[in-house]
């Protein structure tokens, strides 16, 4: 019950055989895959601690990837993770729990507020999702894929690229502006790349833009993730994908592009139907068998 103190809440102490049953009832009459199985036994056993669990605690814990917690939520006829999660807390606590009075919010949790409100906007521009599953299948197919991303935008680009590899054959995280980003731009079209992920987020490297000009000059195409919809970037992609950057804080926070990147690779996901679903369980099989994660 420790995370309930610390959010100042009182929850009433479960009846173990009452969740268990709620829980049975949710996991009934679904196909789950053997790594789903295995999530449910989990959630089953530590039904009280997961309900409080973000999808990557839920994976380390199990000893799965992130996208298996997220498609199994999916499985179950969830839109997401976070609807999951709180049918999750009422089957166990009985009820949603509540969320803290506004009033009672410090200095740092109304600048989270203001990120969360930054979701909201990334939420309702994805209300047509049509641009993001045309980009996801163009990406899906790129063989290899490339991925770049410089200075402030590399570690979202080495997250997009680590998450990627684990369902495509060939992923190409570049990172290295001049001379040398030229080079693997050149080497990644000869070798059948048709596009080029970019991610573009301020403050704006001139050598990103100058990147993206010798990437059309190879003849690769160009999707664009960056947070404002006008300005030189923009002019240089073929497909363009929005996500807002807070400036609350004293650095910016990227929360928002890191979700679309996310929900972009949940989409790639998907368009690799049961190919992507077999490289993520094969994945899953050999983590175990290698015992790359610690136990829980």
């Amino acid at each position: 019950m420790g995370r309930a103190r610390e959010t100042g809440q009182s929850l009433a102490v479960p009846d173990a055989s009452r969740v268990a049953a709620n829980l049975r009832e949710l996991f009934d009459g679904h196909r789950l895959s053997p790594s789903q199985r295995r999530i449910a036994r989990y959630l089953l056993d530590h039904a009280q601690e997961a309900a409080f669990f973000t999808s990557a605690d839920i994976a380390e814990r199990v000893g799965v990837s992130q996208p298996s917690v997220t498609r199994f939520a999916a499985a179950l006829g969830f839109r997401g993770f976070p609807e999951f999660r709180d049918t999750l807390r009422s089957s166990v606590f009985g009820g949603p729990q509540p969320a803290l009075p506004a009033e009672d919010l410090n200095e740092i949790q109304k600048l989270v507020n203001s990120e969360i409100r930054d979701l909201e906007r990334l939420r309702d521009g994805l209300r047509d999702p049509s641009q993001l599953r045309q980009v996801a299948g163009q990406l899906a197919r790129s063989r290899p894929l490339l991925v770049m991303g410089l200075r402030i935008s590399a570690p979202l680009a080495h997250l997009f690229g680590y998450l990627a590899e684990k369902v495509l054959p060939d992923v190409r995280v570049l990172d290295v502006a001049g001379s040398t980003l030229e080079d693997r731009l050149s080497r990644g079209a000869q070798s059948g790349a048709e596009w080029v992920l970019a991610i573009g987020l301020p403050r704006y490297p001139r050598e990103l833009a100058q990147g993206l000009i010798w990437a059309r000059r190879v003849g690769l195409k160009i999707a664009l993730i960056t947070d404002q919809p006008v300005g030189r970037l923009i002019d240089l992609a073929d497909e363009v994908l929005l996500a807002p950057v807070s400036s609350d804080f004293a650095f910016d926070s990227h929360a928002g592009p890191t979700v679309l990147c996310t929900a972009l690779l949940h989409t790639m996901l998907d368009s690799l139907a049961t190919e992507g679903q077999t490289q993520l369980e094969a994945f899953d099989d050999s983590a175990t068998q290698r015992q790359i994660f610690l136990p829980y």
